[in-house]
């Protein structure tokens, strides 16, 4: 979102920013630990001050991560106070070294470098702890760099400002459509049929989908090595989350934006979760009534639990049942952390790995890609598929920790990629015409 990056630019091309404010909140999240709260604060020194106050002990350790997170803003050129600076060749050269470290440690590392135990929990709570500490340090440094804000109006309305984009330029989209089958003749794809027995022929395809869902199945060919091996590789993981929406009466929290806890062991054990994050969002009026607020609740789920709901699934009673279970312990776990909220939330809707696999095709209910971590250098799954010619990939799956941008970055190389196809018939057909054979467009 910051204004000063290509991928604003990007976004901007699609529909998404430009037209609309973008919400800044003060902090990404807070975490909170025997009384004491850090919060990943917009302001650098603010957070850098933060956490020395609460671990004077930890002043080396913090001074290297806020260098850190510094480094990576110079590098994506969102740096100093109207972070827009990009660092130059020589200040690459002389500060990008000190990163190195961090691309060998996980985030559960790097926690154990400091010693307090609020901060370990702080830097702990937020990803996955076989993470990267690099992609905490890039979530930090995206965040103080003013470039990690949320549109206004929710991912919703975000959705349908891309969806007018798409129609003014000519498009036509078809939700109410299952794509089952993409046929083959030859070594190029005919056409695309439906659930419904309909078909349509195109020139070109770009799949967007999980490929797990697709190779193989709606798409008669092997999956790309490249991309077999990310989703057989024991370091590259998957995950979801179980997620509740309270209603909460009353417009006033005990919190701002995002809050984590660690979770008392018995509702850890029963959630199989060490942390519950809290989302508020009493920045979007028009999210609840007047008089009220909405409180969102999420713990992640690894792929063995992801595939269990999955599982459970079928038996719509005793998946109803688990959901139910699972937001009263959470409500309980919340409201035991958080008495001023007893008696003023309500569940109003709950949603699991397996709502994700039904609306997405997600084999484990997955809506972000594979986690990153420490040691690896993130892979980049190319956007043509060997030995067809008009097929495309543009998923978030072509990297680690997948998400809308890489989504949105992969879809721009596809179309890049049947744009240069078609420059290139065009050239020949142009330079036919000029030799005089006979050929037309």
């Amino acid at each position: 979102t910051n204004k000063n990056t290509p991928l604003y630019a990007t976004w901007v091309q699609l529909g998404a920013l430009g037209s609309v404010e973008v919400y800044q909140g003060e902090s990404l999240y807070t975490y909170e630990r025997s009384g004491r709260r850090l919060s990943l604060c917009r302001d650098i020194n603010k957070l850098a001050a933060q956490m020395l106050e609460v671990a004077p002990e930890d002043r080396k350790a913090i001074s290297s991560f806020i260098t850190a997170i510094k480094t990576v803003q110079g590098l994506e050129g969102i740096a100093g106070r109207a972070h827009n600076l990009k660092y130059s060749i020589v200040q690459k050269l002389r500060y990008t070294p000190a990163l190195a470290k961090y691309a060998f440690m996980s985030v559960k590392n790097l926690a154990e470098k400091f010693k307090n135990a609020v901060v370990k929990g702080f830097l702990s709570c937020l990803l996955p702890e076989h993470f990267s500490s690099l992609a905490l340090i890039y979530v930090f440094a995206t965040i103080t760099g003013e470039n990690g804000g949320v549109p206004c109006g929710g991912s919703l309305k975000m959705a349908e400002r891309m969806t007018a984009r798409f129609k003014a330029l000519g498009g036509r989209i078809m939700t109410d459509k299952e794509v089952v089958k993409i046929n083959m003749s030859g070594d190029k794809a005919r056409s695309a049929t439906f659930s419904d027995g309909s078909e349509v022929i195109a020139d070109a395809f770009i799949v967007t989908a999980d490929p797990k869902t697709v190779f193989g199945k709606m798409l008669d060919v092997k999956m790309p090595s490249d991309l077999e091996k990310l989703y057989a590789s024991e370091k590259f993981k998957r995950f979801s989350s179980f997620q509740c929406a309270f209603s909460c009466e009353g417009e006033s929290l005990p919190f701002c934006g995002d809050f984590i806890f660690d979770l008392p062991e018995k509702y850890g054990n029963l959630l199989s979760s060490k942390y519950l994050i809290l989302r508020e969002f009493s920045h979007e009026k028009s999210f609840a009534p007047e008089g009220k607020n909405v409180v969102q609740a999420m713990i992640f789920c690894d792929e063995k639990a992801s595939r269990g709901f999955i599982q459970l699934k079928k038996n719509k009673i005793a998946y109803a049942a688990k959901k139910q279970y699972i937001s009263n312990v959470i409500l309980q776990a919340v409201t035991e952390k958080l008495p001023e909220l007893k008696d003023r939330l309500e569940i109003i809707d709950t949603w699991s790995p397996a709502t994700y696999n039904r609306y997405l095709s997600s084999e484990i209910g997955s809506y972000m890609s594979f986690t990153l971590p420490a040691k690896v250098v993130p892979p980049h799954v190319p956007t043509r598929i060997k030995g067809i010619g008009n097929v495309f990939l543009a998923t978030q799956w072509q990297g680690a920790v997948g998400g809308l941008p890489t989504a949105a970055e992969a879809g721009k190389r596809a179309v890049a990629a049947i744009d240069g196809k078609n420059a290139a018939a065009r050239a020949f057909v142009k330079e036919a015409q000029q030799k005089k054979l006979g050929f037309s467009d």
